[in-house]
């Protein structure tokens, strides 16, 4: 009864907090900004394989992005990706690629703003710190996402290793895909820690970051079924919005991803409160 009555008092913390701090509203900025931020920084990713000499790891990038996508939200948007990506730019090593970089980076600061509210922070930091700290995670994050597209070239020949111990897996460890889906999924939980650990302002150790992961994770999962089945089994969205139906459906999945996102911190900052409850006034 304890636990009970302690769960329901931190999911009615997380879930009020967020509800009166306009975590709808606030969700649809991550949404849009996200949304915004996605071309930048795959015209960055795309720019940064070129320099390195790794003309195709651009495109294994993308396809790696989107592989936690919902099919049906994820096409469209890979089609118009692939367009952006093998159109001949000029002006990707100077101009291009500093403008890609300022609205990649803008997609942190709407998570950072969105997680300094879930946490209960008012950011002081400076301004200038901030911004090369987002510049310099979307370098990050790119260069960790070309790393990564590496370990889906390697899986097979690493399978085809382990199958001459066990031949029975092989069939079944290339029909699900598994690499895709690790590699896939573990640069979502990298991606969750470093947000939830870096951007907003204070410290939280590991542990406390990791129920909102995990109810992130879930959240995600259930949302991306859910949303999937529900664009093939009932929605219409090319009679609703026409030519622009990929990317409304994409910016509708990417509004529950981020409603899902602000709730994980909501509930790390509730399970903080529950822990270390504020003294009486």
């Amino acid at each position: 009864m304890l636990f009970k009555s302690g769960a329901y008092r931190v999911l009615s913390d997380a879930v009020g907090h967020f509800s009166r701090d306009d975590g709808f509203a606030m969700a649809s900025h991550v949404a849009l900004s996200g949304l915004l931020a996605l071309f930048p920084l795959l015209i960055f990713i795309a720019a940064l394989a070129g320099f390195m000499g790794l003309h195709n790891a651009a495109d294994q990038a993308s396809s790696l992005l989107f592989d936690t996508w919902p099919q049906n939200v994820a096409q469209p948007v890979v089609n118009e990706v692939q367009r952006v990506l093998t159109e001949p730019r000029g002006d990707i090593l100077t101009f291009g690629v500093l403008a890609a970089l300022w609205f990649a980076s803008n997609g942190v600061e709407a998570l950072r703003t969105a997680l300094n509210r879930a946490y209960r922070q008012n950011e002081t930091r400076n301004f200038i710190f901030l911004r090369l700290q987002s510049l310099g995670l979307v370098i990050l994050g790119a260069i960790v996402m070309i790393g990564f597209t590496f370990l889906v070239v390697l899986a097979p020949l690493a399978i085809r290793a382990l199958t001459q111990w066990m031949p029975s897996v092989e069939n079944f460890l290339l029909s699900i895909g598994v690499a895709r889906y690790v590699v896939a999924g573990s640069l979502v939980t990298i991606g969750l820690f470093v947000a939830h650990w870096a951007l907003p302002i204070g410290r939280r150790s590991f542990f406390e970051l990791v129920p909102g992961v995990l109810a992130t994770l879930v959240m995600w999962m259930a949302a991306g079924s859910a949303f999937g089945a529900y664009l093939a089994s009932f929605a219409n969205y090319v009679t609703t919005y026409g030519g622009l139906a990929g990317i409304m459906s994409a910016l509708v999945f990417l509004y529950i991803c981020s409603a899902a996102f602000i709730l994980g911190g909501e509930l790390n900052a509730a399970l903080v409160r529950q822990r270390k409850p504020e003294p009486a006034r």
